[in-house]
């Protein structure tokens, strides 16, 4: 008998066994099967991805579930993972990352499997101006296969939570419980249109009664951005103007250009349609500026340091640095 349970025998407690003293493993199966179920959205579709039966698929999460005495998946159309579950997905995808990095170390360079799968989440915005720039370089740097997912800029924390993400940019600056949140910058908007557009819609300047007939562009239902801007300019919100919905940045910008609607777009997408006087700034005394903020796991894998490392020291030259405060809590990129 090892020494540690002779001690436990002696102080009367004989029923004690060596797996008893053993602490819970997760199966690892188990906890693919639910990350592919929570991507999917379905136990049919991960069933088929798995090429096993649903059956088995049910059995798997049940065992889980069972063995961790809680729910891990609210079982609606589609599937979505609890709280647990959602710890769980962060889990395994630290998992794989930490798997894949040790493999890519031990294969050759030519190996075509030689890859780390990474996935994050960006506002649109950040994507169409200052990011490519940053990924051409990590792209360069580290054998990844990059899945760049995007969202609103105040929506993107939700898909780190979820466990589909190992980190997003967010205009959040305090992190959710498990999480930190770094600076990354300021986005400076100002709000454009074609000189013809300001001199038919704008003749004396912005006021309320120009601005409720004069037809907007903004990215989404979500985006606020546009709200934000009339409010700094009346100080009042204005709800009841004309607006269109482009959820692309490129087609936002170029229905400014094509002088159908004004709006707001990064100063860095619209500086060199500015300086050939295609564009003109509405309210130059009104810019809007966006803290962004990358958010990450507060315990990394090391792959998802050095992304976080690159990003911010990226950020660092490509974003406006002088009005973005420190995130709470704070963090140095390896926490």
């Amino acid at each position: 008998m090892p020494a540690g349970l002779r001690r436990l025998a002696a102080l009367g407690c004989e029923r004690w066994t060596l797996s008893t003293l053993e602490p819970t493993l997760l199966d690892r199966e188990q906890l693919e099967t639910l990350a592919t179920i929570v991507a999917e959205g379905s136990f049919e579709r991960a069933a088929i991805l798995l090429n096993v039966s649903k059956g088995a698929i049910s059995q798997r999460i049940k065992a889980l579930e069972e063995t961790l005495a809680t729910v891990l998946l609210i079982r609606e159309r589609p599937v979505v993972a609890t709280p647990a579950g959602e710890l769980l997905l962060r889990h395994a995808q630290a998992l794989r990352l930490s798997e894949q990095a040790t493999l890519n170390v031990l294969r050759r360079p030519t190996d075509p499997g030689a890859f780390v799968s990474v996935a994050v989440a960006v506002n649109a915005d950040s994507l169409a101006t200052w990011l490519p720039t940053a990924l051409w370089a990590l792209l360069e740097q580290h054998r990844i296969a990059i899945e760049v997912v995007a969202d609103d800029q105040a929506h993107t924390i939700g898909r780190l939570v979820r466990g589909e993400v190992i980190g997003c940019v967010s205009t959040e600056r305090k992190a959710p419980s498990g999480f930190v949140a770094l600076p990354l910058g300021v986005m400076e908007y100002r709000c454009y249109a074609t000189p013809d557009f300001a001199a038919r819609y704008f003749p004396n300047g912005l006021s309320v009664q120009s601005v409720l007939p004069a037809p907007a562009v903004v990215f989404n239902r979500k985006d606020t951005l546009h709200d934000q801007f009339l409010q700094a300019v009346f100080g009042f919100p204005i709800e009841r103007y004309r607006r269109h919905y482009l959820p692309a940045p490129a087609t936002l910008l170029q229905s400014l250009v094509n002088g159908v609607a004004y709006g707001l777009v990064p100063v860095m997408q619209a500086q060199a349609l500015v300086d050939e006087c295609r564009l003109v700034d509405l309210a130059p005394g009104h810019p809007i500026a966006v803290e962004l903020f990358w958010h990450h796991w507060e315990h990394q894998p090391s792959l998802s340091i050095d992304v976080t490392k690159h990003l911010l020291s990226q950020a660092a030259q490509l974003l406006q640095q002088q009005a973005c405060s420190t995130a709470t809590p704070s963090a140095p990129p390896g926490a």
